[in-house]
């Protein structure tokens, strides 16, 4: 569902934008996460999580070339690459913090993920709604090399 919707939402970006074909789906998954989190049927939990890779899931498809417009030509690559990199730096922590409530807190994985989830999702979403809109944007490199 990831592979299919991420052309789904990625042709949307020339008609909505690139922002609303992110903070769209990110809604959605949002909305979805707490049903096949805290789901005891196995079908609800399959057809759910499936649902969620079309929404949720399907927004790091646009990633890329919304985070390369974001920077001035001239450190595009190293820009989006940093983000990038600082994001799984980050999201490296998240099997020990999940691990750490589920286990000495015994609330199990299906909570601490649908918080993450959610708290992810909704601040994603908002960042999103804050940011600049790409889609139309002339870019153009402030800094013009000649060589003599």
């Amino acid at each position: 569902m990831t592979f299919i919707f991420s052309f789904v939402w990625g042709s949307l970006t020339d008609s909505i934008g690139r922002r609303w074909a992110m903070i769209i789906p990110a809604v959605i998954g949002a909305c979805v996460a707490p049903i096949y989190l805290l789901t005891t049927d196995y079908t609800t939990l399959v057809v759910a999580f499936s649902i969620q890779g079309a929404f949720a899931g399907a927004i790091y498809g646009i990633n890329p070339s919304y985070a390369s417009e974001r920077f001035p030509t001239e450190i595009r690559a190293t820009g989006a690459a940093f983000c990038y990199h600082m994001g799984a730096v980050v999201g490296g922590f998240v099997p020990p913090i999940l691990t750490y409530f589920a286990v000495e807190r015994g609330t199990g994985f299906a909570v601490p993920m649908l918080i993450g989830t959610v708290g992810g999702l909704t601040s994603f979403g908002i960042t999103l709604f804050f940011s600049p809109e790409t889609k139309g944007k002339i870019m153009v490199a402030d800094l013009q090399i000649v060589v003599p």
